[in-house]
Parts: structure tokens; sequence; C-alpha cells
């Protein structure tokens, strides 16, 4: 099979997929671009900020992307490309972007609160603090896992205790262009937000600086660092990026973030179609069975998560995009346009997969990052005057994913400051009415720096300890949003099929999958075979708590909308 056929038809289902059913969902739910959004009606320059579409299309973007929609295609590769293929396209369109798309429009009738708040106006409040609990446990170990990941690509190398310049710099260099991004996002959200700057002018200004500060990064980089130095400097940044108005770093650093986002794509797309490679030596299927994996079900369904739906996907359409959108016509576009692009790159990465299908399977090159960034530059050094380009290329790529992992980090701090205030708040009660010990419990400072403190030191473990888990609750979390959508939906007397056949197949898949972790560090505790003891223990503690967890909402959600068809029925009648 040619690389370059499976991105094209993959593009093309995609783009049929977001012109009809993507506006078809949208008639169908109602969505209209006369009625005020939060963001305009409740407009506060902290959280509530109105933003132009393509500034707020860059933030949701570059929050929901991060390396998932690479990291999961690599894993899952070992079933073959088609598998992987058909549920990046089938999921993209029918469960992910519904899901995404859902979360937004349900946020936008709910004052911008979280699914959190949805949940305890159609299911109870009790049911609201079971699910609030679960999504901070989850965006802790976002936090974790992520800020592990950046410091790792930060950390500058020692041997026997001496630092190693040479091997170090790569990671210096990445430091350097971090930082001063953020720098660069700063002025560009003071032109935009305090100084009226045409936003073309401005855009253009911020892609011009973030090309210099990548030369001046990869010749200047004096900062080395260890790596829980970096773990705390990150747990910093993140404290501060989550307290800040969202017009000072959230937005503008998003915004700019998007087009290395942009950037990495073309570059992939340019490589892919203009090598068009022959990516035959990967099988087309390898079974229903791998040994590294598993069973294709329900494997392929959890490691692919970014790259066809994620439930941190409706934490952020829901938390911060719903808060900033400025029009509801802007919601299709936004939420399910970017769930689309984001399976264009899992098509990418499977082609990238593909091109290093010999050194993959023969375990010589399976990092998730250097299978993408290696094999895109490969194909893009095949271009004519290119041949010579190879290491900066992946040097680039390698930048560009470090680069949206801190992105969602910044996103997934402030998500779980919200989650937190939230918990404490009684129905309609805001943070300015809380009194007393609450009053403390919902500081933004308080909760953001005890939200900090426990990601980082979870992540300071280790990011391979953390990932087992956040794949688990990321994907339950995917089913509870849906669950919850479908609710309102219901309530509101809006059709709310589409969601019946996702949120059962995400349940199903999710609890499999869990039932089967609990099952396998149950046998390896039990036979003495655990590796490390105290994980498996809590892994299996967790698994449990979430499989739990999901039955609760998923009977209370089937019962609420069964009173809802039989009311229904009984006003008809």
């Amino acid at each position: 099979m040619n690389a370059a056929v499976i991105l094209f038809v993959g593009i093309v289902v995609l783009a049929c997929g977001y012109l009809f059913y993507g506006r078809w969902l949208a008639k169908t739910w109602g969505i209209d671009p006369s009625r005020k959004t939060p963001a305009v009606e409740y407009q506060d320059g902290v959280d509530y900020v109105p933003s132009k579409a393509p500034v707020l299309m860059g933030h949701h973007f570059s929050s929901i992307a991060g390396a998932g929609p690479i990291t999961g295609p690599v894993q899952a590769a070992v079933f073959g490309w088609v598998p992987v293929m058909l549920w990046i396209l089938i999921g993209g369109i029918f469960f992910g972007g519904v899901h995404d798309f859902g979360a937004l429009f349900a946020s936008l009738r709910h004052k911008g609160q979280s699914i959190g708040e949805i949940i305890g106006d159609t299911m109870g409040s009790k049911m609201k603090k079971l699910f609030l609990v679960f999504t901070y446990l989850t965006l802790l170990l976002v936090i974790a896992a992520f800020s592990s990941m950046v410091a790792g690509t930060f950390s500058a190398t020692y041997t026997n205790g001496v630092l190693d310049k040479a091997a170090s710099a790569t990671n210096a260099s990445t430091a350097m262009i971090s930082i001063l991004f953020i720098v660069i996002a700063i002025a560009f959200g003071f032109m935009i937000y305090r100084r009226n700057a045409p936003l073309l002018v401005s855009t253009i200004a911020g892609v011009v600086a973030i090309a210099a500060i990548i030369a001046i990064g990869l010749n200047w980089h004096p900062i080395y660092l260890n790596n829980r130095i970096w773990m705390i400097l990150i747990g910093v940044y993140i404290a501060a990026a989550s307290i800040v108005p969202v017009w000072i770093l959230l937005q503008p650093r998003d915004y700019l973030s998007s087009f290395l986002l942009y950037f990495m794509m073309a570059l992939a797309i340019i490589g892919i179609f203009g090598a068009h490679p022959s990516i035959s030596q990967m099988p087309a299927f390898t079974g229903f069975y791998n040994k590294t994996q598993g069973y294709l079900f329900p494997a392929l369904f959890v490691t692919i998560a970014c790259g066809a739906i994620s439930g941190f996907h409706s934490l952020v359409s829901s938390g911060t995009t719903s808060k900033q959108l400025d029009n509801e016509k802007h919601a299709l576009p936004v939420a399910y346009g970017s769930m689309l692009i984001e399976c264009v790159l899992g098509l990418c990465t499977i082609c990238a997969v593909g091109y290093l299908w010999k050194d993959f399977s023969s375990g010589t090159t399976t990092n998730p990052m250097q299978v993408f960034s290696i094999g895109i530059a490969k194909m893009v050094a095949v271009l004519p005057g290119l041949s010579g380009a190879e290491n900066v290329i992946r040097s680039l790529l390698i930048l560009a994913i470090s680069v949206f992992c801190l992105t969602s980090l910044d996103t997934s701090t402030r998500l779980a400051r919200y989650t937190f205030q939230e918990f404490w708040l009684a129905p309609g009660e805001t943070v300015a009415d809380a009194k007393g010990f609450k009053k403390v419990l919902v500081n933004p400072y308080f909760s953001s720096v005890l939200t900090v403190v426990l990601g980082v030191g979870l992540g300071m473990t280790g990011y391979m300890n953390i990932w087992p888990l956040f794949g688990a609750s990321n994907q339950l979390l995917a089913a509870v949003g849906l669950l919850a959508v479908a609710t309102w939906l219901g309530k509101v007397g809006k059709k709310n099929k589409m969601f019946y056949i996702p949120m059962i197949f995400m349940l199903c898949v999710t609890v499999t999958s869990l039932i089967q972790t609990v099952i396998k560090n149950v046998n390896a505790l039990s036979s003495g075979a655990a590796t490390d003891f105290g994980w498996d223990v809590a892994r299996t503690v967790i698994a449990v708590l979430l499989v739990v967890l999901a039955l609760i909402l998923a009977v209370d959600s089937i019962r609420t909308m069964r009173k809802q068809s039989l009311a229904k029925k009984a006003s008809v009648a």
C-alpha cells in the first residue's frame, strides 16, 4: 500500500464527515449564531474572554493535541494499518467529533460551566460530586504524565555525576526555545488585547519571532539542569499559568503554538505526498491478539485515544473553550473541526510507522516521538533539495511535540483548578459567594498550588508508572462525557440518539480494559511476580474504583434517560 493513498483517502473521508455529519449535528442541536455566548455575557477579563475564532481554534487544537495522536497510533500499529486507520476515521467522525462538539455545546448552554455541572443539572449533586472527584484525579494524572514528559525533553544528561554537554545539547535547545516561546506569547497577548493590534499583522510578527527563537535556541542554550529541578520549575510555571488571565498567556501561547503544529502537519503531508513511499512491509492486519498489547478489543480503542476519541477533550471543550467562544457558529469548526484535524495527524503517524516498519518491528526504533520524527524527516529528505535537512527537520518535529505537551499541561492545570473549586461550591454558588473554610479551598491560588504540588509530585515517580493509569481513566472519562451530554440533550428535548452507540461502546471498552488490568495485577500480586508492589496495588485499587464509578454513572444515566422517554411519551399521549 502507498502511504500517499492512505492519507488522501483519509482526508477525503474526514472532509465528508465534517461537511455532512458535522453540519447535520449543528442543525439538529440548534446552533444559534444570534444567541449570546457565556464569553460575551459573563466577560470578566480573566476566564471569560471573547476570542477571535482563529485564536480560539489555536488554543483548542493545541490543548487537545499534545502527543496523543502520535503516541496512540504508534503503539497500536502492532495490529496492522487497517484497524488503526478504520478506528481513526470512524472514531473521529462518529465518536470523538460528536463527543467534543457535544461537550462544547452543552457547556455553552450552561454558562460556560463544566461537564460536572451538566451532570449535576441532569442527574443530581451526588453524581456531580462523583464525576468531579474522578475528573480531578484524571487531571492530576495528566499533569503528572505530561510534566514528566516535558521535563524529560529539557533535562541535561550526566555521566558519573558529570554534565555531558554534547549529549545534553538537543534538550537544552528545546528548553531554551520553550522559555523564549513563553516570552513572545506574553508580548503577543499584550499587543492583541491591550494595544488592539491587527490579528494578521501580529500573527505574521509572531511567526517570524518563532523562527527567530528557534534559530537562537539551536545556537545558544546555556541552561543545563537535571530532571528534578526542571520538574520544580515546570510546576512553578503551570501554577502561574493557571491563575493569570487567559489573554496574558493561555490564549496567545496556544494560538502561536498551533502554528508549530500546522507546520509539523504540513511537513508530514508534504513528505508523504512528495515521497509517496510504499509501506508494504507493514501488515494490513496482524490478528486479534498481540503479545505486547493484548487483544484487539479493547486494546486498540484504549491505546488510540486522542486520534479518535479522548475524554480529556470534553474537559477542554467545557472548561476553557466554552468560556472564550465569541459566537455559537464557531463551535462546529473549533470542536468538531479540531478533532478531525487531529485525526489527520493520526493518519500521518500511520504512514511514518509504515515507512520505518523494519526498525519498529525489530525493536530498533519504538519510541513514538522518535518513530514519528524520524519517519517524517526521512520522507521529507527524499524531496529535491532537502537531502541534507533530515537532522534539522527531525529536531524541529521533536521541538513541536514538546511544545504541544507543555500546552496541554497549561490547560490541564487550569481545568484542574476549575474542577477543584466546583467540588466545594453549592449549585448556583460562585467563588465570590464562598465563606468559611470553603473560601480558602476555592481560592484560585490555594487550589492551583495544591493541584501542582500533587500533580508534579506524582510526576516525579516516573512517566511509565503513570501512563497506564492515565490511558484507562481518560477513555472512561470519554464514556462518561458521552453519557452526560446525551442525558442533558434528552432533558432539553433535543435528539440524542447519535450518542447511544458511542457511549455504550466506550463504556464496554473501558470496563473490559479495567477488568483485564485488575485480573492481571491480582495474578501478579498473588503469585509474587509483581515488579513494583506499590504501583501494582495502586493500579489495582484505582482500576476497581474506576469500574465502580463508571457503572454507577451509567446506571443513573440510563435511569434518567428512561424517565425522560416515559415523560415524553406521556405528554404526547
